[in-house]
């Protein structure tokens, strides 16, 4: 089956990481866990934390603008920003329209926020493609940045552990040669969505006396319900799209999935049949950043030869919602 060509690329990636580090020896301090139970069970070393003061508009105004540093493109350029966030810095306005305003790119683009959880990055990278695809954009900003330690009961050792901060961005343009998303997939099941939630802080349920007694404006999670569903639907979704570019396992040169478990990464792996070796994890050093995972993973991979010129790339991912998706592209 001769492959498709694009009808967009991913022009560049850049990154931003809070500098502060919480090390699960910090954590052993603040919460009845352990750094081997935690390394054990999540894989994970440490994270980054983002300071009180420090927003997700700030985190990806900072990784937006890298990106376009390396670009070259001025803010006159964007046609549409997306931002993808859980822990928006107020419900309004949007925050891809501070982000807008902070680059310089107010009244010359438009901007929304897209909210799919740890999911966002490959929904965000569809809504940019078709955007493109209608003649309607040319040049499309991903912004996914995430202030997860905002909204993380550091009373709850089962979550608190998990989670840090950043932000990743991406430029997508219009593909003139091979290089792009071949194919996706995405899905959600909203049968599904009390398994990972915020239970208050809504209009369903606002912010009272109560909620914040009982902590029930913080983030909740049935661990082995998510673990199931998470390599299930990131393995099929991952086959899917490869079989929607016409390749298998055996063609795919590097993995990016969502950090959340190296549990989770490896059983993904296994299922989708991809050797680890051809995987790529972070998730030693910064945890989960739900929607930013995947942009600041392909970024440092980029950064360390991981992904050679016209390498067929596999992205997975899985969030609250229930949602879930993959993507494949020729880097």
């Amino acid at each position: 089956m001769k492959e498709s060509k694009p009808v967009v690329r991913i022009a560049a990636t850049a990154r931003y990481l809070p500098d502060d580090v919480l090390a699960n020896a910090d954590l052993e301090r603040m919460v009845n866990t352990s750094d081997a139970w935690i390394r054990e069970r999540t894989g994970i070393l440490e994270r980054r934390i983002a300071p009180k003061d420090m927003t997700a508009a700030d985190m990806g105004e900072r990784a937006s603008l890298a990106v376009m540093e390396k670009t070259g493109i001025e803010p006159s350029d964007i046609d549409l920003i997306i931002v993808t966030t859980a822990t928006p810095d107020r419900w309004l306005p949007s925050t891809a329209c501070e982000v807008q305003s902070r680059i310089g790119a107010a009244r010359t683009c438009f901007a929304f926020d897209l909210h799919a959880a740890c999911t966002g990055f490959l929904y965000a990278l569809s809504v940019a493609e078709g955007q493109i695809a209608s003649g309607r954009c040319e040049t499309v900003l991903v912004v996914s940045t995430e202030k997860m330690t905002s909204i993380i009961d550091w009373e709850d050792r089962s979550t608190c552990i998990l989670f840090g901060d950043g932000a990743g961005a991406a430029l997508v343009r219009p593909s003139d040669d091979d290089k792009g998303i071949l194919s996706s997939y995405h899905r959600s099941d909203g049968d599904m969505a009390l398994v990972l939630q915020r239970p208050a802080g809504g209009t369903a349920k606002p912010i009272d006396e109560e909620v914040l007694r009982n902590r029930d404006h913080l983030l909740r999670m049935s661990g082995r319900e998510v673990f199931k569903s998470a390599v299930q639907s990131m393995a099929r979704a991952g086959s899917l799209a490869l079989e929607g570019a016409g390749k298998t396992c055996d063609d795919v040169d590097l993995m990016v999935p969502h950090q959340a478990n190296v549990r989770i990464i490896e059983s993904t792996a296994r299922y989708a049949g991809i050797p680890m070796e051809r995987v790529f994890v972070n998730l030693h050093r910064y945890g989960n950043i739900s929607s930013a995972t995947i942009p600041v993973a392909l970024d440092e991979a980029a950064e360390q030869g991981k992904l050679a010129n016209g390498a067929l790339v596999l992205l997975t991912a899985f969030g609250a919602g229930l949602t879930w998706g993959a993507m494949t592209m020729r880097w």
